[in-house]
């Protein structure tokens, strides 16, 4: 099924729900559809630590990535590799998107947050699995590219905020889920509190030679952590700058 995304500019964008083809982009006359199985088959599942979840895969298999990439790395947008978007931002190579989708343990009823929209890729991989995200981006001219993107392809259940991440999305919460994609030095304890009780937050912590991609689960008053993967993200900005935690 085809998804979607809503906001108003200003600070918010909202679009109303798209209709279409429910193949779109994606579909069986893609003509970038074997570059997308090859990733999947190779980056994904060829890894030592492979990639195993079906409806992770299915999503990768299906969101178009090239279409979320600027046009002057189109020609790389399948490879195992970051690729830049502007503004001084990247866009993680694919196996890092699926395996922070994956420990995430994403389930269909599940509203996300993502702190982080980027080119909008990883939003649309959860929304091909979740029932809703909000994503925030802190560059507006990002958070604009990514809302045109997402519209273009037919996302509805994808709404972005263009504002700083450190502070969450309060007004939404509680949700099932987070998602960070850049990297703060300490886990932000807004985003602790807007998860629900037994929540998923995957985030990258640390400073820029020494980051760790942290798995935490919210059980109680209790907040299990894991470090399950050497990375690096560029730096959370805003609030986050100012050693605030």
């Amino acid at each position: 099924m085809k998804r979607g995304i809503g906001g108003l500019w200003a600070g918010w964008l909202c679009f109303a729900a798209c209709e279409g083809d429910p193949n779109g982009a994606a579909g069986a006359g893609d003509p970038w559809l074997e570059q997308r199985r090859r990733m999947v088959e190779e980056q994904l599942g060829g890894r030592r630590d492979a990639i195993r979840d079906p409806a992770v895969l299915a999503a990768m298999r299906k969101v178009p990535r090239h279409e979320l990439v600027p046009e002057e790395v189109r020609s790389l947008a399948y490879a195992d590799r970051p690729l830049p978007i502007g503004h001084g931002q990247t866009i993680s190579q694919p196996y890092v998107v699926a395996f922070m989708t994956e420990k995430l343990e994403p389930k269909p009823a599940d509203r996300v947050l993502e702190i982080g929209t980027g080119s909008g890729y990883q939003a649309a991989v959860l929304a091909e699995i979740v029932a809703e995200v909000r994503s925030i981006e802190i560059v507006p001219e990002l958070a604009a590219r990514a809302a045109t993107d997402l519209k273009r392809l037919g996302y509805t259940n994808i709404h972005i905020r263009h504002s700083d991440g450190y502070q969450g999305w309060p007004e939404a919460a509680p949700f099932d889920a987070i998602i960070v994609t850049c990297a703060p030095e300490a886990v932000p304890a807004p985003l602790v509190a807007q998860l629900k009780p037994g929540g998923r937050m995957i985030i990258p912590v640390g400073e820029a030679n020494e980051q760790k991609l942290i798995l935490l689960r919210k059980l109680g008053d209790h907040l299990e952590q894991q470090a399950v993967l050497p990375v690096r993200f560029v730096p959370m900005t805003g609030e986050a700058e100012e050693g605030d935690s």
